[in-house]
């Protein structure tokens, strides 16, 4: 059995990194479920799909982190897998409205976790049931959802986030059960992770959604003549993604790495759940939900937005930023302030683009973001500065506090 190398510098494959441009097509497919049909019905079936293929892409990144893909047999696993998360995303846009397609997905997604489980055998041995049992349930549950009622496969699906959610706690206490290891124990050995590719793996995720959000753009305009307005709204829609990729790679990644690696083993494993699922979830999302946004917006600029694509555009952002909140907090980084503050004044464009234009919403949530990165920048700036204008204050020979 292979051990984790908690501290090894080790950085993201090129697999990996294939592995997780598959993945985001289904982020991709999210997308366009929502632009094709932008009600709060949608909306909750992307968040239900996302949540549900969002926890085994995260068992898949802790996975890769303990057994790198190093050897012929795990890359051929891990690119089956690949496969069966290939197969849920050609069909997520069905999968609630078709019971051939939910079929295929609950069909793919039980094997990308029988791949998971088959994986995850090499670092933690016969304590893979403690995640191979509830995640096959979970997939289980999706499959049977195919062919039921609306009702019905809602409840199904339900299910299999109530089994994700309590996996944690299994792998937790489970296996201390039987073999008599203490609880401090087995969280020391579920967070022997290696932080630089933790983080990494997650970033690279985040910059591959940012990449599909351009690409949205390039869907939005289709056929539009390149007019003034529309270069001016598709400049603008971009700088809205620059922005959002600003607060995240230039303010945040690189504490995060700090942050991570300061938390010793025995909390890694719970601070990893908080930042990089739980807290990554609505991040994700919104980019999703704006770039369906920016779908429905370019080709209507210079118009009033109808309400459904007005708050997408407005949601995105404030879920985005909502989810760093969230993320900033489990690692017990600072500000919090200027994001938190960010949420309500982006949910506040519905009425731009509800009462003036899509151009003047895109705009306005520009001048949000610029403004809160401007704020935080001020904020860091003063904060680096206090020390130094102390000790440039004392009396000569005076020790600084």
């Amino acid at each position: 059995m292979s051990q984790p190398h908690p501290d090894a510098e080790r950085r993201v494959t090129t697999l990996e990194l294939f592995f997780d441009l598959v993945f985001v097509f289904t982020v991709t497919q999210l997308t366009v479920m929502l632009a094709h049909d932008l009600t709060f019905a949608t909306a909750g079936h992307v968040a239900l799909i996302f949540t549900v293929l969002f926890w085994m892409y995260g068992a898949y990144a802790y996975l890769t982190n303990q057994v790198p893909p190093d050897r012929p047999s795990r890359r051929l696993l891990l690119l089956l897998g690949m496969a069966g998360f290939l197969l849920c995303a050609l069909a997520v846009p069905h999968a609630f409205t078709d019971t051939g397609a939910g079929v295929a997905f609950g069909i793919g997604y039980l094997l990308v976790v029988l791949v998971h489980s088959a994986l995850y055998t090499r670092s933690h041995g016969r304590d893979v049931v403690w995640y191979a049992i509830p995640n096959s349930l979970a997939a289980l549950a999706v499959t049977a959802a195919g062919p039921a009622e609306s009702l019905e496969a809602d409840g199904l699906w339900a299910l299999a986030l109530v089994l994700q959610f309590v996996t944690p706690r299994l792998a937790q206490y489970g296996p201390g059960r039987r073999d008599g290891r203490t609880a401090a124990e087995l969280r020391r050995q579920l967070g022997g992770l290696d932080p630089a590719h933790f983080v990494e793996r997650h970033g690279l995720l985040l910059i591959i959604a940012f990449g599909e959000s351009v690409i949205a753009i390039g869907i939005g305009v289709g056929d539009l003549p390149l007019s003034a307005g529309v270069v001016g709204g598709t400049f603008l829609a971009l700088a809205l993604a620059a922005a959002l990729w600003w607060s995240y790679f230039v303010r945040d990644e690189h504490r995060a790495e700090r942050a991570f690696r300061d938390t010793a083993p025995p909390e890694r494993f719970a601070v990893a759940m908080n930042a990089f699922y739980y807290a990554f979830l609505p991040i994700l999302l919104g980019i999703a939900c704006l770039a369906a946004g920016v779908k429905k917006v370019l080709g209507h600029l210079g118009e009033p937005l109808a309400t459904a694509p007005a708050l997408a555009l407005a949601g995105g952002v404030a879920l985005f930023l909502a989810g760093e909140v969230a993320f900033l907090a489990a690692l017990r980084l600072a500000p919090l302030g200027y994001r938190a503050a960010g949420v309500p004044l982006a949910l506040a464009t519905v009425e731009v683009g509800h009462a003036v234009s899509g151009l003047a919403q895109l705009l306005a949530l520009v001048a949000v973001l610029v403004a809160m990165l401007l704020a935080e920048d001020r904020w860091s700036t003063d904060r680096a500065a206090r020390p130094v204008a102390l000790v440039r204050n004392l009396p000569d020979g005076e020790p600084a506090p």
